[in-house]
């Protein structure tokens, strides 16, 4: 099942996507995709609603992030191999764990807002993993039965914010419109392995990363349980897992998103995002 959610920002509507590709409006079932509401008892509920009876949603309506909100929005940094190397980092022996403002979250197609004097905005393709159930201290082996679905995520990242100013990653990563999300969360259960998924990025037409799941160092089961080590995850609670090789900052030399530039990226199964970068 894929969820989305559509209509103008702050109003949108939470929709299921039907066997026709049709998105169907089912706010009468749910109000909202939130951490209240994120659970396998909402699953049931739209598995057994009859969606050709609900109202589809208008021709060609905006898409918002698939979830209204979220607690916590975590990341893994550093999580490919080849990634590390091109930006001359060594391979992490645990997960490198940081924080995207929750407030970050965007709609798939929304503009990404350059912050004023950037220098160093990048784009990073990931798998996100959306929490169904919540976890603390849970096994690998059981860590992938309190999964609720994934999206596809540009973990947008403002290089010089990130790693020049001092402190921690979270202020290069957490600018407006440095989460877009969507354009649907793929129920766990449309995904069979989320460790064979191929992934791609273009700028301005031209690709610029290309990869698959399965080079991760840490994989999603191994995520998710080593996190709730530390922490507890809630439903509703988004963690990005790292991006493979070719974004702006491994390049020789560097190349970054200028105002006017667009980002095509894509995940097999969980769909495709075209954003626009805008000055702010």
């Amino acid at each position: 099942m894929k969820l989305v959610r559509f209509g103008r920002k702050g109003k949108e509507k939470p929709g299921v996507i039907d066997k026709g590709g049709v998105v169907r409006d089912v706010s009468s079932l749910v109000p909202d995709y939130t951490p209240e509401t994120i659970s396998p008892s909402l699953l049931r509920t739209l598995k057994k609603a009859d969606l050709s009876a609900l109202p589809a949603a208008p021709k060609n309506a905006r898409l918002g992030a698939p979830l209204a909100r979220t607690g916590h929005f975590l990341a893994i940094g550093l999580n490919y191999a080849d990634h590390a190397a091109e930006t001359g980092a060594a391979i992490p022996k645990e997960p490198i764990i940081f924080s995207k403002a929750p407030n970050c979250l965007s709609g798939p197609n929304d503009d990404v807002l350059m912050p004023r004097g950037s220098k160093k905005l990048d784009w990073e393709v990931e798998l996100a993993i959306i929490i169904g159930k919540r976890c603390d201290y849970v096994e690998e082996k059981d860590a992938l039965g309190h999964v609720f679905g994934y999206a596809l995520c540009n973990d947008v990242s403002e290089r010089e914010y990130q790693a020049e100013r001092g402190g921690q990653w979270m202020k290069g990563k957490s600018g407006p419109t440095f989460g877009p999300l969507g354009p649907w969360i793929a129920t766990a259960d449309e995904v069979k392995d989320p460790q064979k998924l191929d992934m791609f990025l273009d700028v301005n037409g031209k690709r610029m990363q290309t990869g698959n799941t399965q080079t991760m160092i840490f994989g999603v089961a191994h995520v998710v349980s080593y996190l709730s080590q530390f922490m507890v995850l809630d439903p509703g609670d988004v963690i990005t897992t790292g991006t493979p090789p070719g974004v702006g900052l491994g390049m020789k030399p560097p190349v970054f998103l200028k105002n006017g530039d667009t980002i095509r990226l894509g995940i097999a199964g969980l769909g495709e995002q075209t954003q626009k970068v805008v000055a702010r």
